[in-house]
């Protein structure tokens, strides 16, 4: 799905949640009309903000309620663009994603190879990171043939499920009591649906990067730690009490966020790093990167960032920066979030007649 130019375009929407304030106040400081497809239950929340033009009201965000015929027509006569988010990916299937027939900030494509464990390694090898092991089942210590050494791993749902059901393992029986208790409550069908990676210990820290095609630059506009529950508690509690806590499960649920400002010495290689990932999905994935993105690792004792995930869209780590970071207020002389950047793009896109360039 290819949109044409249009002049016409003048509203930026999104689903209500994940980073939707920070979406559309972005866009209304960039003159836009402002809609949100928002649950029921959540209207009592997004009333409280003035910038927010119009709500949609649905049941879930299910794809057959929060894309229904009825709220499409309504997006498409409104002449609005959406933003898709982490929401998008785990509410709907890759398909539904693509079958929206609103034009999308960014490109949608490249959102399978965010849900899809296995294109998102091969995408973020071909960026020449560094990238942790992934690690079959087999290959856990307690094989038929008894020769593996143990080794931790780390076992992640496929898409954008922000930590839930993640868990940490050792060894095959480890691993299978662990996953016995997901499959008892549905969360997956086989093994099939965990992906199972090497743990790297270091520092978690989140990349937050904008790619403008109009201009084919690389900005860099904020860093992030996440806050975790419980795992990041849990560090709070001295080891002889942790043995007698009767905790024996740890949870990557995230709550939140926290900034982060890098030593100066090692930004030139996030920024190497985001360029390589441009250049990689301009190789792999139809349209490459457009707009927000995210690169996700650690930092180990030497200083070296191990990528463990990519996100091709907007995070929820950009919301600390509603009123711009350290890093984009290098780059611009007003303040400048994530969501008035994707936004700005879009301004500049229209006024200059690129709009294809920037949304499919």
């Amino acid at each position: 799905m290819v949109v044409h130019n249009s002049p016409m375009m003048n509203a930026i929407g999104t689903l209500g949640s994940h980073c939707a304030l920070q979406v559309l106040r972005g866009a209304k400081d960039e003159g836009f009309k402002t809609i949100l497809v928002c649950e029921r239950r959540r209207e009592g929340l997004y009333r409280r903000f003035r910038f927010i033009d119009r709500l949609l009201l649905v049941e879930d965000y299910r794809f057959e309620h929060s894309f229904s015929e009825s709220v499409q027509n309504e997006l498409h006569d409104n002449n609005c663009i959406l933003v898709p988010h982490g929401t998008y990916i785990s509410s709907m299937s890759i398909e539904e994603i693509e079958s929206i027939r609103i034009p999308f900030f960014g490109n949608r494509w490249i959102l399978r190879w965010e849900a899809d464990r296995a294109l998102k390694e091969r995408l973020m090898l071909e960026a020449r990171l560094n990238v942790p092991k992934s690690i079959s089942i087999d290959e856990l210590n307690g094989s038929s043939d008894g020769s593996k050494e143990a080794r931790l791993v780390i076992a992640k749902l496929h898409g954008a499920a922000g930590g839930k059901g993640y868990f940490l393992a050792w060894d095959r029986e480890s691993f299978m009591t662990q996953y016995n208790k997901l499959l008892s409550k549905g969360m997956v069908k086989s093994i099939d649906d965990l992906y199972i990676q090497e743990y790297v210990l270091g520092v978690p820290v989140y990349l937050q990067y904008f790619y403008s095609p109009l201009n084919r630059e690389v900005e860099l506009l904020g860093i992030d730690r996440r806050y975790e529950s419980n795992v990041d508690a849990i560090g709070r509690i001295p080891a002889l009490q942790q043995e007698s806590s009767g905790v024996h499960e740890v949870s990557y649920n995230v709550i939140g966020n926290s900034p982060l400002v890098l030593r100066e010495s090692l930004l030139d290689e996030v920024y190497r790093m985001g360029e390589r990932f441009v250049s990689a999905a301009e190789r792999l994935v139809k349209r490459g990167m457009i707009g927000p993105f995210c690169i996700e690792g650690v930092y180990d004792q030497d200083g070296r960032f191990i990528a463990f995930e990519f996100s091709a869209r907007i995070v929820a780590g950009t919301n600390l920066y509603v009123n711009g970071s350290p890093y984009s207020y290098l780059l611009y002389d007003e303040p400048m979030s994530m969501g008035r950047r994707i936004a700005r793009e879009v301004r500049i896109a229209i006024d200059s007649n690129e709009l294809d360039k920037v949304v499919t």
